[in-house]
């Protein structure tokens, strides 16, 4: 993508009123006004479900057609990817959607406690250096910040690609007595899985279909069993 374009994107988010682009210091400092008010952006006190690493937010645009009476928020640092959901959302229209252009560590300053109902996690980075450990979007670290804010009993989907993502999130969650609700590696030939993990493909996901790859999900809750 050229330089102009990032930049026209850039300019578009900046006025979209369903993008929101909270500065780095601003949550750090815990100014941030929309955290704990939510309710009051979207106009209702419908639940919050969140796509982490939304891309160009096809998960969070699917499921939003699919449940009008569930907000969807699209959370990715990446600017010029998630104006395609935005504007898609915005010309559709799609009212209980929106898009949050921030890091994923700083989410715990973004939202209250117990303000999300349930997180999405598609096709993350599976970091399999020991190194990138950190950057695990399903670490003890990122487990420890989600609980934060996910409601009581809420539950996180990860649905990847990856079988080492796949068998080194469900090893934590054995490890540490966490409820493990669904588990299944490989969705399309074993089936089973809830709809929403198998009728909303990404474009992503087509092409991993396509190359013979396992598609997995995981269903689970935070707290101790």
């Amino acid at each position: 993508m050229g330089s102009k374009n990032k930049l026209r994107r850039f300019n578009d988010n900046a006025r979209f009123p369903n993008v929101i682009q909270p500065g780095r210091d601003q949550l750090l400092a815990n100014t941030f006004e929309q955290r704990g008010q939510w309710h009051r952006f979207f106009g209702n006190d419908h639940p919050i479900v969140l796509e982490l690493g939304c891309g160009k937010g096809d998960y969070t645009l699917a499921l939003a057609r699919r449940n009008p009476g569930t907000n969807y928020i699209g959370v990715d640092i990446k600017g010029a990817r998630l104006w395609r959901g935005a504007k898609t959302a915005l010309e559709e229209p799609l009212p209980n959607v929106a898009f949050l252009r921030t890091h994923i560590e700083l989410l715990d300053s973004a939202f209250g406690p117990g303000e999300v109902a349930e997180l999405w996690i598609t096709f993350p980075d599976p970091q399999i250096k020991f190194k990138r450990t950190k950057h695990r979007m399903t670490n003890p670290d990122f487990l420890e910040r989600y609980s934060r804010f996910l409601a009581p009993h809420g539950r996180i989907h990860l649905k990847t690609d990856s079988e080492f993502m796949h068998g080194y999130t469900l090893g934590l969650l054995h490890g540490s007595g966490r409820p493990v609700h669904y588990a299944n590696h490989d969705i399309y030939r074993l089936g089973g899985a809830p709809e929403e993990a198998t009728q909303i493909q990404t474009f992503y996901e087509k092409q991993y279909l396509e190359q013979g790859k396992a598609i997995t999900y995981l269903a689970f809750s935070l707290e101790t069993q």
